[in-house]
C-alpha cells in the first residue's frame, strides 16, 4: 500500500504513491503510455525490482502474502511467473522440452514427474510437436508458447505478460491472447497483461483495466466504464476503432451493452440506423497517383546458402510517391523482400528495376543512393556516438567539402525535426527521436524510395503518430515510403495500398481495408479483421470496403480538425 519506487539512476520516483490491491483469480489489463511506470510495476510484482534493477522502495508491496523487499528473487518466480515481450531473451534450453524443464530442475523435481509435468504444460500451450526442435528455430508464435509453459510448468500463482503482443504477427497475437485466456481458466492462475494494445487485448474478457500515467494508477476500473470514459484518449492510448465509430454515427456509447468486447457488442434497431445515416452522408476522398513506376520487382527468387527457398517469383511494382504496406504472418518472407531490394541479399532470379534500369548487380552502395533501408531497431543501425556523426557517416566518402557535408546534414536534421539536437549525444535521445536520427542518415544519402521495417513496433499512440505524421510529410514531398508492419491500424491509415505476403508468395496486392475485409485473405496470411468489418455486416453495409474507407477519411478529418 501507499508504495512508491525510485531507480538508483533518477532523480524522480518512477512509481508514485500506488494502491493496488489484485485478487486471486482476476485477469487485470495494465495499461499506459510509455514511460507511464505500468512495466516498472510489473518488476516489482515479479521481483526484478529491487533484486536485478536497484533503487528506493517506499511503502509495502506484498506478492502472495510476501513482503516483496525482505524476500528474494528465486522465492518470487516460485509465485510468478513472467513471459517477456521478447521471447529469445528469456531462452535457456537447447530444445523446447528442455527450456520448459529449466524451473523443474531448479525444484530438484523427480524424473517421472518432471516428464509428465512437462508435456501436461506443452498441450496446455499446443506446443507438444516440438519438444525435440531449438526454441531459436520457431515461429514467433510458438516461441511465445514455450515460454509460456516454461512459467505455467512450475505451478505459480500469477502469470504477468510484459507486452506480449509486440512482435507477434496480428493472427498470432489474436491467438496468443485467446491462449492466456484458456490457461486462465484451466488453471484458476491470476492474469496480469502489460499492453498499450487495448482493443487486441480486449478480444477476450479481462475483469478490470489498470490505466497509469505519470507513476500513478489514474484509473482502476471494469472495462466497459472506462471505455465509456474519456480517459483513454486523455492518456495517450487508443481506444477502439468500433468505439469510435459509434461516437462518430452520435451514439451515446452509456447506453450501448457489451462494448468492452466486440463480439459481445449490442446495437439497438436505431443505432444501426444512424450508423447507416452516418455512412450514407459521408465522401471518400479518392488519392489518384498517376506516376510513373519508380521500383518494379519482376519473378523474384531466393534462398539462403542454397537451402530452404524463402521467395517464390515474386513481382510487384511501386508507383513514384505511394506509401506501400508489406503485410503478412512472422516468416512470410518481408523483411527478406526488403533486403534483396536493397542488394544486401543476391536473389537466384529474377530481376529489381529502379526507374526502368536494372540494378540487380549493382552494389549494395550505388542502389543505396537510391533505395533507403531502416531496421525496426534504431539501435542496430547506430553506430556513431553524436547525432551529426552519425548522420554524416554515410556521406562521408562521397567527395564532398566539410562545408557541402554539414549543410547537407542540417538540412537533413531540419527535415527531420532534429535540428536543434544536432551537437547532441544519441545517448541523450528518446527511442522515438532515435528512430529519427536512423530515418535521418538514410535520408541524407538521397534516396527516392524509403523502406521501414515495423517503424512503430512498440510504441504508444503518441509516438506511433508522432513517426507516421512524420514519414506522412516526407511522402507528401514526393518520397516513396515502402513499410513492412503488423499494425493493422498503420495499413488502414497510412498507406495507399497492401501487399500481402504469405510463405514467400504474394497472394494479394489491394487497398488495406480491402484485405481486412476479406476473411479467407485473412485467414491465409495470418491477419486479423478490423472491427469496422464486424460493425458493416452487423448493420447490414453492402460494401464493408467502402465503409472501412469512409471511417479511415472522416478519422483523418476529426483528427486534423483536433490538431
Amino acid at each position: 500500500m501507499d508504495f512508491s519506487f525510485q531507480y538508483n539512476a533518477q532523480k524522480q520516483p518512477t512509481l508514485k504513491h500506488i494502491d493496488l490491491d489484485i485478487y486471486p483469480g482476476e485477469k487485470i489489463l495494465i495499461c499506459g503510455a510509455s514511460g507511464s511506470g505500468k512495466s516498472t510495476l510489473g518488476n516489482c510484482i515479479n521481483g526484478l525490482i529491487p533484486f536485478s534493477y536497484e533503487g528506493k522502495m517506499e511503502g509495502e508491496l506484498t506478492v502472495d502474502g510476501i513482503v516483496t523487499k525482505d524476500s528474494s528473487i528465486f522465492e518470487l518466480s516460485t509465485r510468478v511467473g513472467t513471459v517477456l515481450q521478447d521471447p529469445d531473451g528469456q531462452f535457456v534450453g537447447l530444445t523446447v522440452a528442455e527450456d520448459i524443464a529449466f524451473a523443474l530442475e531448479n525444484d530438484c523435481v523427480e524424473q517421472d514427474a518432471m516428464k509428465k509435468q512437462i508435456m501436461e504444460a506443452a498441450k496446455k500451450v499446443g506446443i507438444e510437436e516440438r519438444m525435440n526442435n531449438a526454441p531459436y528455430d520457431l515461429s514467433g508464435g510458438q516461441k511465445q508458447r514455450v515460454s509460456m509453459a516454461g512459467v505455467i510448468v512450475d505451478d505459480v500463482k500469477i502469470l504477468l505478460f510484459d507486452e506480449p503482443l509486440a512482435n507477434l504477427d496480428p493472427y498470432t497475437g489474436k491467438t496468443a491472447i485467446e491462449l492466456i485466456d484458456l490457461i486462465k481458466k484451466q488453471t484458476d492462475t491470476t492474469v496480469l497483461i502489460i499492453e498499450h494494445r487495448i482493443e487486441d487485448v480486449l478480444w477476450e474478457k479481462v475483469d478490470r483495466i489498470i490505466l497509469m500515467d505519470d507513476g500513478r494508477i489514474v484509473s482502476d476500473t471494469k472495462p466497459e466504464e472506462l471505455l465509456r470514459s474519456s480517459l483513454l484518449w486523455k492518456y495517450g492510448i487508443r481506444e477502439p476503432l468500433y468505439l469510435t465509430l459509434l461516437k462518430y454515427a452520435g451514439i451515446d456509447v452509456n447506453k450501448v451493452e457489451g462494448i468492452d468486447n466486440i463480439k459481445d457488442l449490442q446495437l439497438k434497431a436505431n443505432d444501426k440506423k444512424k450508423i447507416r445515416d452516418w455512412y450514407e452522408a459521408q465522401s471518400k476522398p479518392e488519392r489518384v497517383n498517376n506516376n510513373d513506376y519508380i521500383l518494379e520487382v519482376e519473378h523474384v527468387d531466393f534462398s539462403y546458402d542454397n537451402s530452404e527457398q524463402i521467395l517464390f517469383d515474386v513481382s510487384f511494382k511501386v508507383k513514384q510517391g505511394e506509401m506501400l504496406a508489406i503485410v503478412g504472418k512472422n516468416g512470410a518472407g518481408k523483411s527478406t523482400m526488403c533486403k534483396v531490394i536493397c542488394g544486401f541479399e543476391r536473389n537466384k532470379t529474377g530481376k529489381i528495376l529502379f526507374k526502368g534500369e536494372d540494378v540487380t548487380q549493382s552494389s549494395i552502395r550505388a542502389r543505396a543512393s537510391h533505395i533507403g533501408y531502416v531496421m525496426q531497431n534504431p539501435n542496430q543501425m547506430i553506430s556513431q556516438p553524436m547525432i551529426f556523426d552519425e548522420v554524416a557517416m554515410g556521406i562521408r566518402n562521397l567527395g564532398l567539402s566539410e562545408e557541402e557535408l554539414q549543410k547537407r546534414v542540417y538540412d537533413t536534421l531540419k527535415i527531420c525535426g532534429l535540428y536543434e539536437f544536432r551537437n547532441w549525444p544519441i545517448s541523450a535521445l528518446s527511442f522515438g527521436q532515435k528512430k529519427r536520427v536512423t530515418i535521418a542518415s538514410i535520408l541524407v544519402m538521397g534516396p527516392e524510395v524509403v523502406m521501414l521495417d515495423e517503424p512503430t513496433a512498440g510504441q504508444d499512440l503518441r509516438h506511433y503518430t508522432e513517426i507516421m505524421e512524420f514519414l506522412k510529410e516526407l511522402n507528401e514531398k514526393g518520397i516513396t515510403i515502402i513499410l513492412i508492419t503488423h499494425d493493422m491500424h498503420l495499413m488502414l491509415e497510412y498507406t495507399d495500398r497492401s501487399i500481402v505476403f504469405t510463405d514467400g508468395r504474394i497472394v494479394a496486392d489491394k487497398s488495406g481495408s480491402a484485405v481486412l475485409c476479406d476473411r479467407e485473405l485473412i485467414q491465409r496470411a495470418a491477419l486479423k479483421e478490423t472491427s469496422l468489418f464486424y460493425i458493416a455486416e452487423m448493420t447490414g453495409i453492402d460494401d464493408p470496403v467502402d465503409f472501412v474507407d469512409c471511417f479511415i477519411a472522416c478519422d483523418r478529418k476529426e483528427r486534423d480538425r483536433g490538431n
